[in-house]
């Protein structure tokens, strides 16, 4: 569980570093699944570097991103943080949000977004 701590927590600091998608690359499974609370998931690595570059190009002001728990488990991780940032299509986000990661060969395999409006 050590390794993931370490794997979990550099995520983190290029997250915070503005380095989100250098994390995607380096920690994301070719055959990644992510969603969003209920929604369909995205499917494969290609698709969902797609939708975070799409996310990341629509974000006009960002204030700031602070992961406030981390948990790890087996071949699982899960981190809450706290964002706030101006979304050219959202509007002005400031809410919390739960990331739960599960980790298969070293990289993540899954990961949902759980948050509210």
């Amino acid at each position: 569980m050590a390794k993931l701590l370490e794997k979990i927590s550099e995520l983190n600091d290029l997250i915070l570093e503005g380095k989100a998608l250098e994390a995607f690359e380096k920690y994301y499974h070719h055959d990644v699944m992510m969603q969003e609370n209920d929604n369909e998931p995205t499917v494969g690595k290609e698709a969902n570097r797609i939708r975070e570059i799409e996310f990341f190009d629509s974000i006009v002001e960002f204030r700031f991103a602070k992961p406030l728990k981390v948990a790890v488990g087996e071949n699982f991780t899960m981190v809450q943080w706290h964002y706030d940032y101006t979304h050219k299509d959202w509007g002005v986000r400031n809410y919390k949000q739960i990331s739960i990661q599960e980790w298969k060969d070293g990289q993540i395999i899954l990961e949902q977004f759980i948050y509210s409006n």
